[in-house]
């Protein structure tokens, strides 16, 4: 009985030693995947293609091992969760000669494709040509329909493609094929995380942002550059609108262009035109600038990017808020502000070390402190309730004057509105009126709080102190008051004097059992 030579393969032919090379020259039969045969289609070596039925693949074998040469050439390293230890166990450890090669199992390969499949190189060709399982969106896999590997489409389940890759990685090579480039707004980033970085190899690419600015010749290394794709953040993008001058977004067919200069229009932004790219790279490319109200009716083909330019200078006014400005700087009727060093300590008092909370400002007044609040969370919302319409007025002047997007004013009494405020509850309540009605204001918004929530309640009442902290304590918030007493200095022809403000009790409160600090 001759010995039969497994030969690892390794990644590619070049991978072959010399001494393989000889082995698989003198071979009468050679016995392997189609891919490794066409190698070596011009030797004179019977062939005979391996399949998934290895009994067959053995039993051929054990009817020619005793009157022909056989190499069995094997993907990677035949040790590696290859035919190697299932020939030893049938033919016996003495009969079989195993030549090891480089694995071709790990990493996995995620390769970008950039705009089309022109942007692959030599080396992104040879790793899919040798690939047993490809993964990617369909049109991707429509590129390699006649590859003969098994293929996995990509889809919204990332979940389920990294358990599929974790079920076949450990016998398979495996390609996945991103869009684009694969650390932007890709995949790669999800793999690596799942997977390990040392089971991934990231092959990078041309991105769509990248292709579509070179389209419309401009540098983007000054552009925000964001993602609708399955997301789609009301306060996210309110913040990068009123911030940024130049945009770039990633879109889906549900987050569209059309859905994008729909909430342009409602949220009354009107100083950005709208690039839309259609189909880059394509035979369908298309590439327009829109009014947001012509964009708005218009139907995109898919997949498409976005970029957005501001059409005039920006009012940078919301980069200049801080916490306690003056009472000068908003508009406000008789008096009926927050002071600007109340304001500051009320603030802290919140503790908003969160960027996206939802915050209540209950009797919001001129609305002077949900504005300062807004800046802290741009990635959340701040809902301002105030019953005066003259006072709403003066709120909606103060946010339009600071370029505030991410504050909501209602108009409405207290309690009873609270039902309908919003279907997010409120991680920060501030109270900063109630009057009589103080207490059953207090119990129904902490109703709402979220657990661990904090509530800051604002009074000069004596009365609304001892109302306050018991409609607190009954409710088990931790609970805490300080006294803020502020004088301020006031000129005189030879000096300065200190003229008292009223005093003003900060209550704050915890809805939780935990000790605050």
């Amino acid at each position: 009985m001759k010995p039969v030579s497994i030969i690892g393969m390794g990644v590619f032919p070049q991978d072959l030693t010399s001494k393989h090379q000889e082995l698989i020259k003198n071979a009468e039969i050679l016995i392997g995947a189609k891919r490794h045969l066409e190698y070596f289609k011009d030797y004179s070596a019977q062939k005979k293609e391996i399949s998934r039925d290895l009994k067959g693949t053995i039993e051929f074998i054990e009817k020619w091992k005793d009157r022909k040469s056989i190499v069995v050439l094997a993907s990677g390293d035949p040790f590696t969760f290859d035919i190697g230890p299932l020939l030893i166990k049938a033919l016996g450890r003495e009969n079989v000669f195993i030549y090891p090669n480089i694995s071709s199992i790990a990493p996995v390969a995620v390769i970008g494709m950039g705009v089309n499949e022109q942007d692959l190189t030599s080396r992104h060709m040879k790793l899919i040509e040798n690939a047993e399982i490809l993964i990617g969106a369909k049109r991707f896999l429509d590129i390699f329909a006649g590859k003969d590997c098994l293929t996995k489409e990509l889809n919204k389940d990332i979940k389920g493609i990294v358990e599929y890759i974790k079920s076949w990685k450990d016998r398979k090579s495996i390609v996945v094929l991103a869009s684009g480039d694969p650390l932007f707004f890709g995949i790669g980033q999800s793999l690596i995380n799942n997977l390990g970085p040392g089971n991934v190899t990231i092959y990078p690419n041309v991105s769509t942002i990248s292709l579509a600015f070179a389209k419309i010749k401009e540098s983007w290394n000054d552009a925000r550059i964001i993602s609708i794709h399955g997301r789609f953040k009301t306060n996210e993008l309110l913040n990068v609108f009123s911030r940024e001058d130049k945009i770039a977004i990633l879109t889906d067919p549900e987050n569209d262009p059309a859905r994008l200069a729909s909430f342009l229009i409602e949220h009354q932004i009107t100083d950005f035109n709208m690039c839309v790219f259609e189909k880059l790279g394509t035979p369908d490319e298309h590439v327009e600038w829109y009014d947001p109200n012509v964009a708005v009716s218009r139907k995109f083909l898919h997949p498409n990017v976005v970029i957005l330019r501001r059409t005039s200078p920006r009012q940078d006014s919301a980069g200049k808020i801080y916490p306690g400005m003056s009472e000068k700087a908003y508009d406000h009727k008789k008096g009926l502000i927050t002071k600007a060093e109340v304001r500051a300590v009320s603030i802290a008092k919140l503790k908003l070390n969160s960027t996206d909370y939802h915050v209540w400002d209950l009797g919001a007044g001129s609305g002077a402190l949900g504005i300062e609040v807004s800046m802290f969370v741009p990635l959340g919302r701040v809902i301002s309730v105030e019953k005066n319409p003259e006072r709403i007025s003066d709120i909606e002047n103060n946010r339009k004057r600071f370029g505030v997007n991410n504050l909501e004013i209602v108009q409405a009494s207290l309690p009873d509105c609270l039902k309908n405020l919003s279907s997010t509850k409120p991680d920060r309540i501030f109270i900063g009126g109630g009057g009589r009605d103080l207490c059953a204001i207090i119990k129904a918004a902490a109703a709402y709080l979220n657990p661990g929530g904090i509530m800051v309640v604002n009074t000069v009442i004596i009365k609304n102190v001892d109302t306050a902290m018991s409609a607190m304590q009954e409710l088990d918030f931790d609970t805490r008051i300080v006294q803020v007493q502020v004088s301020r200095g006031k000129q005189m022809a030879s000096g300065h004097r200190m003229e008292a403000l009223n005093p003003v009790w900060i209550i704050s409160g915890k809805k939780s059992n935990e000790e605050m600090i």
